[in-house]
């Protein structure tokens, strides 16, 4: 962390977790925490960022993270070539929309350096 102090907001920013969990842990871990400037009132705190934070935080990361499990599905091409023609911006979809009219899809082929080996010879 860059910065000396931060909000429970701003840490909860950088650590991926709520501010309410952040705001828990301040108060169950006895954090020091000054007013934060400016702020009338005194519920707005400043979180100081020492070693014993940092320590805590590395410690439930690890805890706080799912497992995770990387699946790749294999889309047909009709339905990859749709998804990405949907993603495109309309000005792009038309510059491949003249393309393929002035070209066909032996010229979009060639310019993508897709074809027979055998028939380059």
């Amino acid at each position: 962390m860059k910065k000396e102090w931060l909000t429970p907001e701003e840490l909860a920013q950088e650590t991926g977790f709520s501010r309410q969990t952040i705001n828990k842990w301040v108060k169950r871990e006895q954090w020091t925490t000054a007013p934060k400037p400016g702020v009338q009132g005194g519920k707005a705190r400043m979180i100081y960022i020492d070693e014993r934070v940092k320590t805590f935080l590395k410690s439930t990361r690890h805890a706080a993270e799912p497992t995770a499990t990387y699946r790749v599905t294999h889309n047909s091409l009709p339905a990859l070539l749709l998804t990405s023609l949907q993603q495109m911006k309309a000005e792009e979809q038309e510059q491949l929309y003249s393309l393929l009219l002035r070209e066909g899809i032996q010229g979009l082929l060639t310019r993508l350096e897709i074809g027979d080996s055998d028939s380059e010879k």
